[in-house]
């Protein structure tokens, strides 16, 4: 049998490094791509083949697929997006050029690079690309609203994707992970300094709150899951005959999946702010 083939994208640590491990572990052949070039030097050290794609780099997109591509003769079994990162602070306090920074890496990127991979999967005749979301793709928190903003907009984009790919052997599939072990807090930090000017904020006093979770390590959220828990939903998106368009992972996000269909939004509102 030939070994099937995957992109993961965001495999410097966290949610893509487990499922580097894990999917490696599992038979197929992992190309860990990575942001940095050094976090790719690493992988390769540790036997990963790793092409180097920045969402917010065209080129390395357009290189780094063009690298794995030339690995398989010309073929690829899966995709899956995931690189992502957060920029905290109050909606009222965002400039614009942070959500246009965001949506290149969390939106565009991922539109690109799913863009170029489908062509290669029409001529196969197989594929699944699967695109990593969050609970925050499916309900809105407090001082996260960049990150929500690319999370709503990769779940509408992932919808009508699915839908006008139902006529093809292609299989869209959304994971939603809630809280998971990673480095998405630490990760956050530079760009709330780059950003956020909180010192001139009218919430001021109000981002006390928000200073003391970014730069406190507190250990594990509530209900958090390693890793793993990910990866063992992506397992199942590629190897079920008929897999899901949804996945969701950990408890929360079950929770507010359901919540978001039963309530009206002033109550789901009320319940959301005493989190």
């Amino acid at each position: 049998m030939t070994q099937k083939s995957i992109l993961i994208t965001g495999s410097s640590s966290g949610i893509g490094l487990d499922a580097a491990h894990g999917l490696r572990k599992a038979g197929w052949r992992v190309f860990a791509s990575c942001r940095k070039a050094e976090d790719c030097e690493r992988l390769r050290s540790e036997g990963f083949e790793s092409p180097r794609i920045d969402y917010a780099d065209a080129n390395s997109i357009v290189t780094g697929l063009a690298e794995t591509l030339e690995a398989t003769d010309g073929t690829l079994d899966a995709l899956y997006n995931n690189g992502a990162y957060a920029c905290p602070g109050a909606v009222e306090d965002l400039p614009v050029g942070a959500l246009r920074e965001i949506f290149e890496t969390n939106v565009f990127g991922w539109h690109e690079l799913t863009r170029l991979v489908i062509p290669v999967m029409r001529a196969q005749g197989h594929g699944r690309i699967i695109n990593c979301s969050s609970v925050l793709g499916l309900a809105p928190l407090r001082w996260r609203g960049a990150y929500v903003a690319t999370k709503y907009a990769l779940e509408g984009l992932t919808d009508v994707l699915r839908i006008e790919m139902s006529d093809t052997p292609i299989k869209i599939i959304l994971i939603e992970p809630g809280p998971i072990t990673a480095k998405i807090r630490e990760n956050a930090i530079p760009h709330f300094e780059k950003w956020i000017d909180w010192k001139s904020s009218a919430r001021a006093d109000q981002y006390e709150e928000l200073k003391s979770r970014l730069y406190e390590d507190r250990g594990p959220d509530f209900f958090e899951l390693p890793a793993s828990a990910v990866t063992k939903k992506l397992l199942h998106a590629l190897t079920s005959a008929r897999p899901k368009p949804r996945y969701f992972v950990t408890t929360p996000t079950y929770l507010l999946g359901f919540l978001r269909r039963i309530l009206p939004t002033r109550l789901l509102d009320a319940v959301i702010l005493k989190i």
